[in-house]
């Protein structure tokens, strides 16, 4: 086992020369920038104080990680204070689960914004087709100022112009995730072109029903919001008991790594916070696409 010393010395060092070359990063681009600039050296520009530097080491860190691996670092931690190699092999295992967490959050993301796009493209379009442009014209100038169309713009924009068919290539771009109200927009347009209708209107009602069933999302999140945070905070707890364990001198980590009833415990407790975890967001994700 490793004395605690050591184990802090060892921590100290590490997180010393982290310091040290984030920092030394920073003062070379200043220095190549100073070059470029001609030697010059800006007039109250002396050394960083301790409060600046913290902030740009920082800044420079969660600039540098993606917030998946700080479940390795903190593995590597705990490998360290309890003097086992398990936290570390946790650590690294829970990094592909972060990863495919952020990843699915970044795409829900970008198809709100799609969808937001496609919203404003209706609307844009509408106000094109009351100014007195036709449709196609009318098309041409909205998609300027919207990216509702996606990377479909091209072949929507050039159907539109060389008297293509527009709905169907509307349909092809609604296929992207988000984008689903352009297969509105495409029956808006088959019934203003076939039959005459007004697509104004039409645009109108599709742009009102686009942005209902959005507020309609974002109610139920907000509602949401509080189940999970309460989830998140129950799932914390077994961390809060370590910590109160070890203010207390009960050795938590030792009790849980280097004996067969700690192992045991650990194990069902990973099991059952999992299990738990799951249940929960099964349970959200369900009461959203039920809503949808």
């Amino acid at each position: 086992m490793y004395d605690s010393t050591e184990v802090a010395a060892g921590a100290a060092t590490a997180c010393l020369g982290t310091a040290l070359w984030l920092l030394g990063t920073g003062r070379t681009g200043a220095r190549g920038a100073r070059l470029l600039d001609g030697g010059t050296v800006p007039v109250g520009c002396g050394p960083p104080g301790w409060s600046r530097a913290v902030g740009e080491l920082l800044r420079r860190i969660r600039g540098r990680l993606r917030y998946e691996w700080w479940s390795l670092a903190g593995g590597l931690v705990v490998a360290a204070l309890g003097a086992s190699v398990l936290p570390a092999v946790a650590g690294a295992a829970g990094v592909p689960l972060l990863r495919r967490t952020r990843l699915a959050a970044e795409q829900r993301r970008e198809q709100e914004r799609r969808g937001d796009a496609v919203i404003a493209l209706c609307g844009a379009l509408a106000g094109e087709v009351r100014a007195g442009r036709q449709p196609g014209e009318a098309l041409q100038w909205a998609a300027r100022d919207s990216c509702g169309l996606g990377a479909a713009r091209a072949a929507v924009l050039a159907a539109a112009r060389f008297g293509g068919d527009v709905p169907d290539a509307l349909a092809v771009a609604a296929r992207s995730p988000g984008a689903e109200g352009l297969r509105g927009l495409a029956a808006c347009w088959r019934v203003a072109v076939d039959q005459g209708a007004g697509l104004a209107a039409g645009l109108d009602r599709l742009e009102a029903a686009l942005r209902n069933e959005r507020d309609q999302r974002a109610d139920l999140r907000a509602q949401l919001a509080g189940a999970r945070a309460t989830a998140v905070m129950l799932a914390g707890l077994p961390v809060l008991g370590l910590g109160l364990g070890a203010a207390l001198g009960a050795d938590p980590l030792h009790i849980l790594l280097h004996t067969a009833s700690g192992l045991g415990c650990l194990a069902a407790g990973v099991l059952l916070e999992g299990a738990g975890l799951w249940w929960v967001l099964r349970i959200m994700r369900g009461a959203e696409e039920a809503a949808v």
